[in-house]
């Protein structure tokens, strides 16, 4: 069956590192045909620049710090029927796109959304989720890993995340791709609300993985605590001027601002931050927030062609392959590794340790993926605390299990 073609748009600002691996693990994705679209600042387009492959991908310098409207260059860039949207600190699954554009295909779905799990490589950040009126995401139960279809009513749709989803591009032609009123926060549910008034379905497609880093960046730390709510304070008067009737802004505003300053004061009884940074916080939420009550709103523009041709990634030469090793003998089995993706080879390496210790897995930057863990600990927190198993069996069962999202079994 021919696939529709995709573009991977990848929005990067000050974070060169973390986007030579998100480079890295998308060009193992298994699917064909797509394209890669970096927007970067100057650091951002000199690392893509200096990949092996960079002749493959398209390249643009953006310096604003606006990822709608730095999104909106992609889109413009981008000439697949799909737009996938994935962060510069995190790396989707090799199967991502080939679960996304399925889910796609079925039901008028234009846009879906997947699970994207935490910087342990095991928990999760976000599974399914749904949107009410307000903006307010509330988490939507999902059983099994078949895609659900969230059908728009007034009050609620679906909610899918800027570093996991996916939409068509005449779809968000449309709509005006991204606000560029939003500078940060609440972009992809200001999207999310307005594809929902259009009656568009989103699927929710639990084996559309994406393993997200959560880097720092110039308003959050990498342990995640916010260093300025200017933004976000913006975000939410873009919001309520948008979506929320005027005689419910100041109650709305309220709740928010209370919100936040009890997170702020919960991450200064915990030792992260000074006492003096909670009214310093605040302060900048509130300037955010009447900055946000002028700003323009609406002016995305989206090229009805894209400005550049499509530019096929091509098609990994190898096969996946699952390797296991001994804590022991694990400086030898990463050399296989690299050995085998340097044949072209999607790679995931099982390091087993003579413990109970908690797995954990991530992308490695040599390119390929790692978990490591006890023999007889937990890889999903729903595996009880200890189960005593022999060597080989474990990695069976491993292998099992991520291939069920990740492929590749025999």
């Amino acid at each position: 069956m021919n696939q529709p073609p995709v573009s991977v748009v990848i929005v990067s600002r000050g974070r060169p590192d973390a986007l030579r691996v998100c480079l890295t693990g998308c060009m193992q994705l298994l699917y064909d045909p797509f394209e890669i679209v970096v927007v970067a600042d100057p650091a951002g387009v000199a690392a893509a620049q200096a990949l092996s492959f960079a002749k493959q991908i398209k390249i643009i310098g953006f310096d604003d710090a606006n990822i709608s409207a730095a999104r909106n260059v992609g889109i413009n860039a981008a000439a697949g029927e799909i737009l996938a949207f994935v962060d510069d600190d995190a790396v989707p699954e090799p199967t991502w796109l080939t679960h996304l554009t399925h889910a796609m295909q079925h039901n008028d779905v234009v846009v879906a959304g997947g699970y994207v799990r935490a910087r342990n490589g095991i928990s999760y950040q976000w599974k399914g989720r749904t949107l009410d009126a307000l903006g307010d995401a509330v988490d939507m139960p999902v059983t099994g890993l078949e895609p659900v279809v969230v059908q728009p009513t007034p009050t609620r749709c679906a909610k899918t995340e800027g570093t996991n989803m996916a939409v068509r591009r005449d779809v968000l032609l449309e709509v005006g791709g991204f606000d560029p009123a939003y500078h940060y926060f609440l972009d992809e549910t200001d999207l999310n609300m307005r594809l929902a008034k259009a009656g568009y379905a989103c699927a929710i497609v639990p084996r559309a993985q994406v393993h997200h880093g959560f880097a720092a960046n110039k308003l959050r730390r990498a342990d995640r605590v916010p260093t300025d709510l200017f933004d976000i304070g913006a975000s939410w008067a873009v919001f309520q001027r948008k979506f929320i009737p005027q005689d419910k802004r100041r109650d709305h505003w309220r709740v928010i601002r209370m919100s936040e300053r009890r997170r702020a004061v919960r991450l200064m009884v915990s030792g992260h931050i000074e006492p003096r940074a909670v009214t310093g916080l605040i302060s900048r939420l509130d300037q955010g927030y009447g900055q946000g009550i002028a700003r323009r709103m609406g002016e995305g523009h989206i090229t009805q062609t894209p400005n550049a041709p499509f530019k096929r990634i091509a098609p990994l030469s190898g096969a996946m392959s699952y390797l296991a090793a001994r804590r022991s003998s694990a400086a030898k089995a990463r050399t296989e590794a690299l050995h085998r993706v340097k044949n072209g080879e999607v790679v995931t390496l099982i390091i087993l340790s003579p413990n109970a210790l908690y797995h954990q897995a991530r992308f490695h930057p040599d390119g390929y993926w790692e978990q490591r863990g006890g023999l007889f600990g937990k890889s999903s927190r729903c595996q009880s605390l200890l189960k005593f198993w022999r060597f080989n069996d474990r990695f069976s069962a491993e292998k099992k299990r991520l291939s069920a999202i990740r492929g590749g079994s025999d």
